[in-house]
This record gives structure tokens, sequence and C-alpha cells, in this order.
């Protein structure tokens, strides 16, 4: 029985090849993971599925290239999704103003029944109304496992600036979701399984 090191070096030798079943099960296996990174990040669905889109494209280039065992499989297309977000959120910035107003539209709020995909809703809700700059810290730190020290390098500012997003970021989470933080811990599972050190 193969390791799952050898198994995704022989799926990316492969895809490095063009067989398309190949690069069908690449899909398959990381899709919703790039879904869930792009809608985090951008707050936009369809631009969450060019992100996905442009994510595989570029994982079928570098097939060729890819090296096994420096990451998983999963974990490395993960890192190329962020990547193309944080682009279209510095050209975004670009066009616009270098900061984003801080916009609220209202707390979550929960019904009596709250079941695990209203939960994983109101959290995902919460998270996408906080600013631009905090949702993206939040992003790469808690959801993607960027150290400190390479998220701020990614964003380019210092880790203090970065610290000081987090901190706000989680403050605003915790007082829009804390009526329901309980309930939200024992029922959520987002796909990073560390919802508790965000609420």
């Amino acid at each position: 029985m193969k390791s799952s090191v050898e198994a995704d070096a022989a799926l990316m030798r492969r895809i490095a090849t063009g067989d398309r079943d190949a690069a069908r099960q690449l899909m398959d296996r990381a899709l919703p993971l790039m879904l869930a990174i792009g809608r985090r990040m951008l707050r936009d669905p369809v631009e969450a599925e060019d992100v996905a889109q442009d994510a595989f494209i570029r994982a079928w280039k570098a097939a060729d290239r890819w090296q096994a065992g420096e990451a998983r499989l999963e974990s490395w297309m993960g890192r190329i999704a962020t990547n193309l977000c944080l682009d279209r959120l510095r050209k975004k910035r670009e066009l616009a103003m270098d900061t984003p107003p801080d916009t609220d539209d209202g707390s979550v709020g929960a019904d009596d029944g709250l079941i695990a995909s209203q939960a994983r809703d109101n959290v995902i809700g919460a998270i996408s109304a906080l600013p631009e700059r905090q949702r993206v810290a939040l992003e790469l730190c808690h959801f993607q496992g960027f150290s400190n020290i390479e998220a701020a390098a990614k964003l380019e500012i210092s880790v203090e600036a970065l610290e000081s997003l987090l901190a706000r970021g989680r403050r605003k989470l915790k007082s829009v979701l804390a009526p329901q933080r309980d309930e939200l811990v024992s029922s959520l599972a987002l796909e990073s399984g560390r919802a508790s050190e965000v609420l």
C-alpha cells in the first residue's frame, strides 16, 4: 500500500504527462478547499471560482516541478489559492483606497434551533463582515497555518501590525458571536479545526 506522499508524487507525475484522469482526481480532492479559501478571503463566490480555476492551471503547469514530501498536496494547493487571493486583494486596493473603510452589516443572530450548518454560516458571515485586512490576517494565521512572520511578509506589513489586525479581528468576532460561543464551538467544524482559537 502506497503512502500518501508516494501517492501524491505518482498523481503529480501523471498530471505532468497530461493525464486528464489524474487532473480530475486532483480537482476532486482540492476543489472544496480552493473554493473555501476564495470565499473567505474574497467574499465573492464568482471570484472564488476564478481563483480555484487559476490555482489548478498553475498546479498543472508546475506538476513536473512539484517536490514530494515538501508539503501535502492539499496544503500546496491551499498556498497557491491563498497567494492568488492576496494578488487579487492587492490589485483591488491599488484601484481603490489604500485602506478600505470599516463596514459593519450588523451582528449575526442565531435561532434557538441552531444546527451545525447554521453555525458555520454564522461564523463565515461574521468573518466576511470584518474589514478586509483583518479578515485576510485571520485567514492566513488561523485557517492557512502561516506563522505571524510569514503572514506579515505576505501582507507586506510588520509583525506588530499583523498582530494588531489579528487582535482587532478576534475582538470583533468575539463580540458578534459571544451569545452563541458555546454552541458554536461544540457544533462547528471549520476546515481548519481551530474555531475555538478564533472564537
